[in-house]
């Protein structure tokens, strides 16, 4: 039974517990729940890159931290549907796209982006996107275009938060989420582990996504990449038994949903993914980048996936069978 009632307490012990008794608790749970053969494998595209305005204490694409990224507008069209063919044809199911915004404005630049949601989804693929925060308009106008998933992570703990981030509020990530739902799109939020955060932090975050009204589709776990030039660039890289942690505790709170195993796999061994894998995880982000941070490309990752026996998730699996989704003329079959 899927709980949106779960206490800190609940959340702290099934985190400290003894890590292989928490992913075996975890692998149980997964297998009455999931598919455990199968992960989707999502490919993200920055289709603007460079010179937002937030301080986010780990971001590259921040103009005020000096990272050696250099900012562009937006990609065109042709560019953008050339790399997600490419991504469908390597085996990706669902193709975001990512812009370096504060928040969506209603300008000619959002009237492009929409007109990318519909072309992507005329591709056949789960088209995501993050384009930071969002009103109940234009969540609703997204909608209407075809998005299937929006992303917006809440990065961190509430009490954390003001650590890593200063221009906007943990509400106002609440807020965006709450209208992504309210307009019937999947919902994708998750954290990031390595900000200097504790145990505690990690606990509360998961705690918060685990009680949201309802639980997020997609869950992605992302390792911080220290980059040179932003305030966290000198942080410990992220252990696989931190990850393992997460991921295993996601997996047991939220049964239903996507774990996604996301930033920093590309320091990761196949034998960790592995463990990952067996915890609950059952999602990844495929090519050679995320965003600006180097990432596994789709060659290494369908070798993992032979060595592994897994295969990729088909697309829109959870739509119904026979519904339209908006943006495509033909029906999915799911």
């Amino acid at each position: 039974m899927l709980r949106t009632n779960w206490t800190l307490a609940e959340v702290n012990a099934i985190y400290h517990q003894p890590v292989l008794e928490l992913v075996t608790q975890a692998a149980a749970v997964h297998q009455q729940h999931q598919a455990t053969g199968e992960v989707q494998v999502c490919t993200l595209l920055s289709v603007k890159t460079g010179g937002c305005p937030e301080d986010c204490s780990y971001c590259p694409q921040a103009a005020r931290y000096h990272t050696g990224v250099q900012a562009h507008k937006l990609l065109p069209d042709a560019e953008v549907l050339d790399s997600a063919r490419r991504a469908k044809d390597a085996g990706s199911t669902r193709f975001c796209m990512g812009a370096a915004w504060r928040e969506i404005r209603d300008n000619r630049d959002f009237d492009r982006v929409l007109g990318m949601v519909e072309q992507v989804n005329g591709l056949g693929l789960e088209v995501c996107c993050t384009l930071g925060m969002l009103n109940e308009y234009q969540a609703e106008r997204l909608k209407q275009a075809g998005l299937y998933a929006y992303n917006h992570n809440l990065d961190t703990s509430a009490a954390h938060y003001g650590e890593i981030i200063t221009t906007r509020t943990y509400d106002d990530r609440l807020n965006t989420l709450e209208h992504v739902r309210k307009a019937g799109i999947s919902v994708c939020s998750g954290g990031i582990i390595g900000l200097g955060e504790t145990d505690e932090d990690r606990i509360a975050m998961l705690h918060t996504l685990a009680t949201l009204p309802a639980h997020p589709e997609s869950v992605p776990v992302n390792a911080l990449v220290p980059v040179a030039g932003t305030p966290l660039a000198d942080q410990p890289r992220v252990n696989v038994w931190e990850m393992l942690r997460m991921i295993a505790t996601a997996r047991i709170l939220m049964p239903g949903t996507m774990v996604r195993l996301s930033a920093g796999r590309q320091e990761m061994s196949v034998t960790e993914q592995a463990l990952c894998f067996l915890a609950g995880a059952n999602s990844i982000f495929s090519g050679e980048k995320l965003l600006t941070t180097p990432n596994p490309d789709f060659a290494a990752d369908q070798d993992m996936f032979a060595l592994l026996g897994l295969k990729p998730r088909k697309s829109f699996k959870d739509v119904p069978q026979g519904a339209v989704v908006l943006g495509r003329s033909e029906t999915v079959v799911a």
